[in-house]
């Protein structure tokens, strides 16, 4: 028996074993083998052979081997078909002749047993075949593409063993229904009699390989047996876990170098020689797949012509690698054929697809419509799809561009499942499994949903329908995310805001009927205009009545409230989280904490009748406490005000930047609030206002001042008259009449060894 070291616990000796083992040139003896004859005995022993009590007897006679060869000579002649057996799997077990000759497996070999006794002649051919009734690649010895390298045997004389060099034929193997998988031929005969073929089947149902060490090393290539159905192992729970994109742990790193060499593999003279050219950079059958899906991902495009034209449309492997483009089939095609010649199970999956031309709500009746791959490593079946994984097409499919999608590699069945439906449901890899009628209802979440980390949407139906006008719509992601959308080709009918996690959207359409939405999204930190936003969600909203209360202002951008984008740039702690602020009176306050060197400006716009341009920054009165600013709002009327906040550094000179706004509404019709004093520039953003507030002065009235500010040597305010106010306690206060005026001003003399005075307050009069 072989350890995990290779070295046995029983030797045969070295007198004795050139007797039996075939090693030498002709592999009939075995000069060298650390092998023993009772791991030969003990494999058949757990065969269910009809000689299974002689299978038992030949192996307590074992030591008779060490003591006399011709002992062992006549039991494996008693035994017949055993016999043969016997010699197949003691050169199976060993290392030398498993490793060193295993290209010459299927070599015919005559073999003269005893020594001037009964002399008979043995000869061993293997045939595998694979569930299409066809020769497999998958033989025990040959080069991957069905053709055996066998030579004539050579005469050697060893120790009453020797090779007959009687002229060699090759004798036609015998076949049988390729569904039971592995088959070996034996032929027994004396070499004086006609050869009597004898058949011995795989020792199980289902399909077999028998041991070899071929490909292991990559220095020849073997096919595989036929694809074995997914079982219990295989299957992933559903709804998908939200723990992994993919079935099998991948470390995207660690393919660099295989990723890389694999673009660079110019093969294209035969599917056999490619893959040759790819495994020699790849030993695990994870790198092998891996070096396979690089290859087809950038090397074959998608065939146009033949998507239009099926009789222009080619598939078999060797076609698709000549042209360098096919269809689906023929991607699926070709991965599966490589994989069989690198010795990776690999099942072609037919079924049904969300991809081009699909439209929300739509039945699969028609035929299967796409192909894709199942391949198995480390034990378990994993999904992928090659074509997906190279690029897309246009809307009129007129044009392909090479674009690579990860995404499609290993993909976790339950996310799969999304897009692809198989016609085996053994093939969703799931538990439970989808029905076909699930699928067509589920929503369609593509690649990029899942590439740019969003995990569910809400609700996970793609037909929505409206409550009273509104229907809403959520985003659940693991980093922040930027969103936008789109309802019927604009953004203007609905409210989004952005979340720590997520998104979270509001809608109200202004008509009746079906209505598409789509939602938009990028990486945060893709915050320029030339990275593009993709496609993550696609809706179909049925509006069966209209909310004409709710009309959102023209001005309105998306997203509305602060969020973790307004925080990045500075505006911290709102007191204000929600982007829509509900007043009564019309009057309403909020306050930030702002970073490090940050000025801001504000405006207050309105649809229709709102606040002329000029006056847009005057219902807006802006307070800076240290690093805290308040912003008080005086709505001019009922309505619904949007309040844009702009900012730029204070050492900046450049113009502001918009970073957010806020929707205002009141439904008081009585509101009227008038604005605040007009400001000149010589007002500093931590001067205050503490009254007169209002922009608009009664008329022949006596008025109280209270203002602010530092750094000031003297203050004036101007009417008909002018009136100095006094310095109390860091505010300067005094009264001014109104009388036979229309505006009051207010001055300040910032240095008293200067002569003039700067305006910094401007109010107006009511006329009489």
């Amino acid at each position: 028996m072989l350890r995990s070291d290779g070295k046995s616990k029983d030797r045969v000796s070295p007198e004795n074993r050139n007797d039996f083992w075939p090693c030498q040139g002709q592999h009939l003896t075995l000069a060298g083998c650390t092998a023993d004859f009772s791991s030969v005995c003990g494999v058949l022993g757990k065969g269910k052979s009809k000689e299974r009590p002689q299978q038992l007897r030949l192996k307590q006679r074992c030591d008779q081997f060490d003591r006399a060869p011709e002992g062992l000579a006549h039991i494996l002649a008693r035994m017949g078909n055993i016999r043969s057996f016997c010699i197949t799997w003691a050169r199976r077990l060993c290392p030398c002749c498993g490793s060193k000759d295993d290209d010459k497996d299927d070599d015919p070999t005559h073999v003269q047993v005893g020594a001037g006794k009964r002399q008979d002649t043995v000869t061993r051919q293997h045939t595998v075949t694979t569930q299409d009734n066809q020769p497999n690649a998958t033989g025990l010895e040959d080069y991957g593409n069905g053709n055996s390298n066998s030579q004539p045997p050579q005469r050697t004389d060893l120790k009453g063993w020797h090779v007959s060099r009687e002229p060699w034929e090759q004798t036609k193997p015998i076949s049988s229904v390729s569904d039971k998988g592995t088959q070996v031929t034996v032929e027994i005969h004396p070499e004086d009699t006609s050869r009597k073929p004898i058949r011995i089947h795989s020792l199980e149902k289902g399909s077999q390989r028998l041991p070899s060490l071929r490909g292991h090393d990559n220095k020849g290539f073997q096919g595989t047996e036929a694809p074995q159905s997914p079982g219990p192992n295989d299957l992933h729970a559903y709804p998908w876990d939200k723990a992994s994109f993919k079935s099998l742990p991948v470390d995207l790193q660690q393919f660099q170098k295989l990723d890389a060499y694999a673009l660079k593999v110019n093969v294209k003279s035969s599917v056999e020689d490619l893959v040759k050219a790819l495994l020699k950079q790849a030993r695990t059958d994870l790198e092998k797949v891996r070096a396979i899906w690089m290859w087809i991902c950038h090397h074959i495009e998608y065939d146009i012509v033949g998507y239009h034209n099926k009789s222009q449309r080619l598939s078999e492997a060797k076609d698709v690698l000549q042209t360098g483009k096919s269809v689906c089939e023929g991607y699926a095609g070709l991965f599966e054929q490589m994989c069989s010649i690198a010795g990776v199970q690999c099942k072609k999956v037919s079924g049904h697809s969300k991809g081009h031309g699909y439209k929300i709500g739509q039945t699969f009746t028609e035929k299967s419509d796409h192909a894709w791959n199942a391949v198995y490593i480390e034990g378990r079946w994993h999904l992928l799809d090659s074509t997906w994984g190279t690029g897309f097409v246009d809307d009129s499919v007129t044009k392909f561009t090479y674009r690579y999608n990860e995404f499609y590699f290993l993909t976790h069945p339950a996310l799969f499942i999304n897009t692809h439906f198989p016609d085996n449901s053994n093939w969703q890899l799931l538990k439970p499994t989808l029905t076909l009628k699930e699928f067509e209802s589920s929503m369609l979440y593509n690649s990029s949903f899942y590439s740019l980390g969003l995990l569910a949407s809400h609700p996970e139906t793609p037909i929505i329908q409206t409550v009273n006008g509104k229907a809403s719509v959520s985003v659940d992601c693991r980093s922040n995310t930027l969103f936008m959308f789109e309802l019927k080709g604009t953004d203007k009918h609905g409210l989004m805001t952005l979340k720590k996690h997520g998104m979270k959207l509001d809608i109200y359409p202004q008509e009746t009927g079906r209505h598409n939405l789509k939602i938009f999204a990028k990486p945060s930190k893709a915050e320029t205009s030339e990275h593009a936003y993709n496609c993550v969600l696609e809706y179909v909203v049925e509006c069966e009545s209209v909310d004409k209360a709710t009309c959102l202002p023209k001005d309105l951008n998306q997203p509305v409230g602060p969020s973790w984008l307004s925080e990045r740039q500075g505006f911290l702690r709102p007191s204000h989280r929600e982007p829509i602020i509900h007043t009564n009176d019309g009057r309403c306050s909020l306050t930030f904490t702002l970073g490090k060197d940050i000025s801001v400006l504000t405006s207050l716009h309105a649809d229709g009748s709102g606040p002329a341009e000029d006056l847009s920054r005057q219902h807006v009165m802006q307070i800076l406490r240290r690093n805290q600013i308040e912003l008080k709002v005086h709505l001019p009327h009922a309505g619904n005000f949007v309040m844009k906040i702009y900012s730029k550094k204070r050492s900046d000179p450049g113009s502001y930047d918009y970073v957010f706004n806020y929707l205002i509404t009141c439904l008081n019709t009585e509101v009227k609030w008038p604005a605040f004093p007009q400001r000149y520039s010589k007002w500093m953003e931590d001067y205050e206002i503490l009254e007169p507030l209002s922009g608009l002065l009664p008329a022949n009235r006596n008025v109280q001042f209270k203002l602010k500010m530092h750094g000031i040597a003297k203050v004036l305010v101007q009417a008909e008259d002018t009136y100095p106010l006094t310095h109390n306690k860091g505010c300067w206060e005094g009264t001014c009449n109104t009388s036979g005026c229309r505006e009051v001003s207010v001055m300040v003399h910032e240095n008293a060894n200067h002569s003039f005075y700067s305006y910094v307050l401007k109010y107006k009069v009511e006329t009489q």
